[in-house]
């Protein structure tokens, strides 16, 4: 069964919270932005999420996955718009021999200010920090991050979807995407996305 990759935002100098701006790694190399229509249309804003740990679209190294500590690589993002309540982050593989693209990791209620996330988040439902941080169930049915470790075959890709959201979300730990996804609708402002890829 495979696995999948869930990024965690990269907090220069923290332990598990989240970094400013100002600590982003200088090395690490930017995802091309995804644009978002705002709601209501007119214009559109995207997110820019990169990792100090890989390039986008190239291999997650083994730390990160089943084939290694199996913990969350760091990540980091900027463009966060004004109005943003609270920041959502999805990472799921689409090339799982699955009907639904498989779950590595649900993590939500970021605060706003939050630029990222460091490596190796704690797999527990709430998050000491940052304050308020909540993760949800993967396709494993655990919480936190569950690496890539697919079957023998082509290669596969694990989306870290960032999203900023204009209202807080009325969910507690342990939702999976599917409850994740419904409560975020009508409320994204805006959103990004960093690719790895993984193969056995």
């Amino acid at each position: 069964m495979s696995r999948h990759v869930l990024v965690t935002l990269l907090g220069v100098g923290l332990l598990a919270g989240c970094e400013r701006s100002s600590d982003a790694p200088k090395t690490a190399v930017e995802q091309k932005p995804v644009a978002t229509p705002k709601p209501g249309g007119g214009g559109s804003m995207s997110l820019t999420v990169r990792s100090s740990a890989f390039d986008n679209n190239t291999r997650i190294p083994e730390k990160y996955t089943g084939d290694g500590q199996d913990i969350s690589p760091p990540l980091t993002w900027s463009g966060v718009p004004e109005g943003t309540k609270e920041l959502a982050l999805i990472c799921d593989d689409p090339d799982a021999p699955m009907a639904e693209p498989w779950v590595h990791w649900v993590i939500y209620k970021l605060p706003p200010d939050c630029t990222g996330l460091p490596e190796n988040v704690p797999k527990t439902g709430t998050l000491t920090s940052p304050t308020g941080g909540l993760q949800g169930a993967n396709s494993w049915g655990k919480l936190g991050y569950g690496g890539p470790a697919p079957p023998p075959g082509p290669v596969h890709h694990y989306h870290f979807k960032l999203y900023a959201l204009d209202a807080p979300l009325n969910l507690g730990p342990g939702a999976d995407k599917k409850k994740l996804l419904d409560a975020m609708k009508g409320h994204t402002l805006a959103e990004g996305e960093f690719v790895g890829t993984y193969q056995r």
